[in-house]
C-alpha cells in the first residue's frame, strides 16, 4: 500500500533523530515528545539539526565550553534575548564541527523559529520562567523572484524528455531506456502541481483511470484524491504499459515510479531527471520540481482566476502561502485592475 513508503520514510527519520540526541541536551527528548501529536517526523528532524547548532553555540558562546549534554533547563533560562541575537548574528558565517557553513535569511529565520518554538515549549510547561526568544524579532525576508516555465517552455520540456532532442551522446544512451517514464513524471508534475514527495510515494494502485485520479499522502499525512486531465491520463497509461511489457519489473514492486535497477525511484532521482531536460531547454533558469509546482499553479489561477481553488488543489492550508509562491498570481490580479479606476469620463458622443 501506498503507506508503506510513508511508513519507511518515518522509520529512517526517527532514526536519523535518535542518532541526533547525543548531540543535544536530554530535555530536548521530552520537547520532542510533547510535540510528537502535532508535528511530522521530518518536522522533528529539521528542529533536532538546527538545535543542534544553537546548543553548539551557546556551548562555544555563552557558556564557556560548557558540554552540550550537560546543559539544564536552568542554563536554558540564562540566555538572553541579546544572546539569541548573537546566534543569529552567528548564522552568516560560522563553524561547525571543523565544516565553516553559512545561512541565508530565510535559514536565520527557520533557525530562530525552531528556537522559540523551544522556549515557548518549555514556558508553557512552566520549567522555564523567562520565555527571551519571544522577546527577539523575525530576521526580515525579501522577496525572492518566483521563477516558473512558460507555456513554450513546458511544451519544449515535453518534447525533450519525448525525443531526446539537445541531449548529448552520453544522456542518449539512457534516454531510450527513461523516455516513458521521464515523460510521464514530468507530464504529472506539470499536469497536476503534485509534490515530490508525493510523486515519489506514488503506487501502481494510486491511480484510477476510470474518474482520472489518484491518492496521495499529503503534508500532515491526510489523504487527499486528486484529479488529472486526458494528457496526464495518457502519459501514466503508456508508462504503464510499458512496465507490464518489461520483463525486467520485479512482480511485487507496487511503486508506480522505477528507477533503472527497478526499485522505487528515489527524490534524488527525480531532482535530477528534471534538472537535465529544463537545463536544455531553459538553461538561463534554475528549474526544480518545485518550479514546476509553481509553474502548473500559476496556469491553473491564469484559468481559474480563483486562488482558493488553487489553494485547495496544491494542499495549501493557508491561501497566503499560495499568493506568496505562485507566480503571476499577484501580477495578474494588478493587470486585471489596471483599467478599473477612470480619472475622468470620456467625452460624450453627439
Amino acid at each position: 500500500m501506498a503507506e508503506t513508503f510513508y511508513q519507511k520514510r518515518n522509520i529512517k527519520n526517527l532514526e536519523r533523530i535518535e542518532a541526533l540526541k547525543s548531540d543535544l541536551p536530554p530535555f530536548v527528548e521530552d520537547y520532542f515528545l510533547g510535540i510528537e501529536n502535532q508535528t511530522s517526523t521530518l518536522t522533528r528532524l529539521n528542529y533536532a539539526y538546527d538545535l543542534r547548532i544553537f546548543f553548539d553555540f551557546l556551548s562555544k558562546k555563552c557558556l564557556n565550553g560548557k558540554n552540550v549534554r550537560a546543559i539544564t533547563l536552568s542554563d536554558l533560562e540564562t540566555v538572553s534575548s541579546h544572546d539569541i541575537e548573537r546566534f543569529l548574528s552567528y548564522l552568516t558565517h560560522y563553524e561547525f564541527r571543523g565544516t565553516y557553513e553559512t545561512c541565508n535569511e530565510r535559514a536565520k529565520a527557520r533557525k530562530l523559529s525552531t528556537v522559540r518554538a523551544l522556549f515557548k515549549y518549555f514556558f508553557r510547561k512552566d520549567q522555564i520562567s523567562v520565555d527571551n526568544a519571544a522577546k527577539v524579532s523575525m530576521p526580515k525576508l525579501h522577496e525572492k523572484e518566483i521563477i516558473r516555465l512558460e507555456a513554450n517552455e513546458v511544451a519544449d520540456l515535453l518534447n525533450c524528455a519525448e525525443t531526446g532532442s539537445g541531449m548529448s551522446n552520453h544522456q542518449r544512451a539512457f534516454h531510450e531506456k527513461t523516455r516513458i517514464r521521464d515523460v510521464a513524471i514530468l507530464t504529472l508534475f506539470l499536469g497536476t502541481g503534485i509534490r515530490i514527495s508525493e510523486l515519489v510515494g506514488l503506487n501502481n494502485e494510486d491511480i484510477d483511470f476510470t474518474t482520472n485520479s489518484f491518492k496521495v499522502i499529503r503534508k500532515g499525512g491526510n489523504q487527499a484524491i486528486l484529479y488529472f486531465s486526458e494528457e496526464v491520463a495518457d502519459a501514466l497509461a503508456q508508462y504503464l504499459a510499458y512496465k507490464e511489457e518489461d520483463k525486467n519489473t520485479p512482480e511485487n514492486e507496487h511503486a508506480l515510479f522505477l528507477s533503472i535497477k527497478m526499485h522505487r525511484i528515489s527524490i534524488r532521482a527525480v531532482e535530477n531527471l528534471v534538472k537535465k531536460y529544463s537545463r536544455i531547454v531553459s538553461p538561463l533558469k534554475k528549474i526544480s520540481p518545485h518550479k514546476l509546482r509553481s509553474t502548473y499553479g500559476t496556469q491553473l489561477y491564469r484559468e481559474t482566476k480563483d486562488i482558493y481553488v488553487v489553494a485547495d488543489v496544491l494542499g495549501h492550508k493557508d491561501v497566503n502561502t499560495t499568493r506568496k509562491h505562485y507566480a503571476a498570481i499577484s501580477e495578474d490580479i494588478r493587470r486585471n485592475v489596471a483599467d478599473k479606476v477612470k480619472l475622468r469620463e470620456p467625452p460624450k458622443s453627439d
